[in-house]
């Protein structure tokens, strides 16, 4: 099902949006702009973001890319698209060799500290 999300999200987006940090239209979208609920849901996703990512770093190959994968679909419901791209690689690279994955993971880390930028700024200004 999350699979299906990121499917048809990437193909209704303009290639200038998949570089976004965070899409901020898409996010006003699934929170019908509703400033609270926007809110809890970015909240919720730095959280979320910061432990799988903590967990990714101590988990085996399968359980990397099942990370991997959760972690994309929390991003692609928020619009973070470099997130849920540099997830998705991870997802690609768990069963490679660990300097893959290891070199995905940290890519992923950097994409998922500008989303968590962005949601900062975003909450702040709020």
């Amino acid at each position: 099902m999350a699979q299906a999300a990121v499917n048809i999200y990437e193909r209704a987006q303009p290639e200038a949006l998949k570089v976004a940090v965070l899409d901020r239209d898409h996010l006003a979208r699934i929170t019908f702009g509703d400033r609270s609920l926007e809110r809890e849901v970015l909240q919720l996703f730095d959280r979320q973001s910061e432990l799988l990512l903590e967990r990714m770093r101590a988990s085996e190959p399968a359980a990397i890319a099942t990370l991997a994968h959760t972690l994309k679909g929390s991003a692609v419901g928020i619009g973070a698209t470099r997130v849920a791209s540099a997830a998705a690689e991870v997802e690609a690279t768990a069963q490679a060799k660990s300097g893959e994955s290891s070199r995905a993971i940290e890519e992923l880390a950097q994409a998922v500290e500008e989303a968590r930028a962005a949601i900062s700024a975003l909450i702040r200004a709020h």
